[in-house]
């Protein structure tokens, strides 16, 4: 079982393998990372752990940086128990963290968590300034009695998968491609809240969700999706953008699920992206936006129905 500690409060009796990174997505690419962290630390006999921290290091160092991220802490935290790895040491970034020098922090992570090896992931840097290379790393290491050892990524179609490389893909709307690189279908948390309430009229009654700025949103469309309300998992089609047909002049991000009536304002829900349907469009009248949503409903069932992504236990 995973236990979360922190870098300042903990003592750790057993030796520790470790790597460090934000962790944004716990894509495929962090799992492979943390496959080999474990399998490493399992031939030494140590525990295995993984730093990261609950906010971006960014945020901190410029405070006008607003995070387009892929993830919340708690998310992260819950996907990061996923893994099976023994601790996950959840740290605050602060400034005068920022100020550590690598020599200095490595030294940190062995007298306050029994370092033993540090996992490095092929395209990771540390410590103020982040100046320092590998090379660097493993010299430090063997002057404070850490084995410092490198990562290969993880290359799946061309790409190596990285946080980076998943928002590409969501930004460009490609959230089937996203999924591939996740290892899941890109999801989003948040509430439905009151909207204009346009789509009842044309009869595509649409719950309308608040979620967290800090989020990565797919490129505006329509997606095909599947949407869990207490617990209970629908089909659905979901439109992010700023409805040009009827002209309200505000970005939504709104569910229309098939086969559901119930009214779920200030509930809480979830949303998987499976497949983009198609851009956002200007129609010319109510009809013909009424007409296009009836293809969309008819394409988005299919995309689903072809989804290799199964949720057995959605939560």
């Amino acid at each position: 079982m995973t236990s979360v500690i922190d870098i300042f409060n903990s003592k750790i009796e057993r030796p520790l393998a470790l790597t460090i990174g934000f962790f944004d997505g716990v894509h495929l690419g962090h799992r492979y990372l943390v496959s080999e962290l474990s399998e490493f630390a399992k031939k030494r006999n140590f525990a295995s752990a993984v730093l990261t921290f609950r906010t971006h290091p960014r945020q901190v160092l410029h405070s006008d940086y607003i995070p387009s991220l892929l993830t919340t802490a708690d998310e992260k935290i819950a996907l990061l128990k996923e893994t099976g790895v023994d601790y996950v040491v959840m740290t605050e970034f602060t400034r005068e963290f920022s100020m550590l020098t690598a020599q200095d922090f490595m030294r940190l992570l062995h007298d306050n968590l029994n370092v033993r090896c540090l996992m490095i992931g092929y395209d990771h840097r540390f410590g103020h300034n982040r100046s320092e290379k590998f090379e660097d790393y493993v010299r430090f290491g063997k002057e404070i009695g850490i084995e410092v050892v490198q990562s290969s990524p993880l290359v799946i179609d061309g790409i190596n998968v990285s946080s980076s490389a998943v928002r590409k893909t969501i930004s460009e709307g490609d959230v089937a491609k996203a999924a591939k690189l996740l290892g899941r279908e890109y999801s989003l948390a948040g509430q439905v809240v009151k909207g204009f309430q346009v789509g009842r009229t044309i009869g595509f009654p649409t719950a309308n969700i608040s979620y967290d700025d800090s989020r990565i949103l797919p490129k505006d469309g329509v997606y095909a999706a599947r949407v869990t309300v207490e617990s209970h998992l629908y089909d659905a089609m979901l439109y992010i953008g700023s409805r040009p047909t009827v002209n309200t002049g505000k970005t939504s991000v709104e569910a229309y699920l098939f086969d559901f009536s119930d009214d779920i304002y200030g509930k809480n829900v979830n949303v998987r992206f499976v497949d983009r349907i198609r851009d956002s469009i200007k129609f010319d009248s109510i009809e013909e936006l009424k007409k296009q949503l009836g293809k969309d409903e008819i394409k988005a069932k299919k995309q689903i129905a072809n989804s290799k992504w199964q949720i057995a236990n959605d939560k």
